[in-house]
């Protein structure tokens, strides 16, 4: 099993470097941000953007892959998402992974902010299916001319490309059976939240349910699913992975039983959202991360 956390962009960089450069030195395999302009409680404090995040943690790393959990169409366009993806994939010599959802619904901040229309499940889906199926080709490829119902190129140019071939990996977030295909088609991996549950027990049973019909859709796509990496998240239990070492380990397995191949959790807050102490953290890297068996 692989490990990855997501570090908040709450913090000016001059202290949240250290978090990025300890997730590498702690044996994480990869290390997420989220993508909006402002999210939850944490609107009323400091918050930055994604893209110039991750390229700064990549300038102070060498080995972890780095992420978006999840970019969405709330507010990036493909063309100009591409252009700063393509930047990314360069500056962290090819480290870059991409993480894609349908986007929050428009109570969010994201949308609210920006005055977007709220859409149906139907329509996000949609937009969703438009934004991956655009950004996939742009890229791939040069001279891309699209006119759809959500998005427009007109001969977009991608030169020199991703430094990965054909493109940085989508990692799409996916739980309805109309973008669970979506990402069988697409995707380089999955990850899913869960759906929500009354309580824990009954989150990780709709995990399973989820993990059952991703299989079903890389099949139906004809794809082998020993070759298609699988995330969970593993605070969407409602339960805080890290509120102990045994609470982490206990999690991590549940989810390898299951058969997901990667797990994440977040960088401990000292308040508010996944408020915990960074002794657990520290913890689980000097335990289950450094006991994993090398390669």
């Amino acid at each position: 099993m692989k490990f990855g956390v997501v570090i908040l962009a709450d913090q000016r960089w001059q202290q949240a470097a250290r978090r990025w450069r300890l997730a590498e030195e702690y044996g994480f395999d990869h290390a997420w941000t989220y993508d909006h302009l402002g999210w939850r409680s944490l609107v009323e404090g400091p918050w930055f953007d994604a893209v110039p995040t991750l390229a700064a943690a990549s300038a102070v790393t060498t080995r972890i892959r780095l992420g978006t959990l999840v970019a969405s169409p709330n507010f990036r366009h493909p063309v100009s998402f591409m252009r700063q993806l393509t930047a990314l994939d360069d500056i962290s010599g090819g480290r870059i992974m991409l993480g894609l959802g349908a986007g929050a619904t428009g109570a969010s901040f994201d949308n609210r902010v920006l005055g977007t229309p709220e859409l149906t499940p139907r329509e996000r889906v949609d937009r969703y299916t438009e934004f991956a199926e655009l950004l996939d080709l742009l890229l791939r490829s040069d001279h891309v001319t699209w006119a759809g119902r959500y998005y427009a190129s007109v001969d977009a140019r991608n030169l020199p490309g991703c430094v990965q071939r054909p493109r940085i990996p989508f990692v799409m977030a996916a739980d309805g059976h109309r973008s669970i295909a979506l990402a069988a088609r697409l995707g380089d991996g999955w990850v899913t939240t869960g759906s929500r549950a009354d309580t824990t027990a009954a989150w990780w049973q709709a995990v399973g349910g989820s993990m059952s019909r991703f299989r079903d859709a890389l099949v139906a796509a004809g794809r082998d699913a020993s070759h298609v990496p699988t995330y969970l998240s593993l605070d969407a239990s409602g339960e805080y992975a890290l509120s102990s070492p045994g609470s982490f380990a206990d999690a991590a397995g549940r989810a390898g039983e299951l058969g997901f191949s990667d797990v994440i959790t977040h960088w401990p807050r000292p308040d508010g959202p996944y408020a915990g102490r960074e002794s657990v953290l520290e913890a689980v890297a000097t335990g289950l991360l450094a006991r994993r068996p090398a390669g």
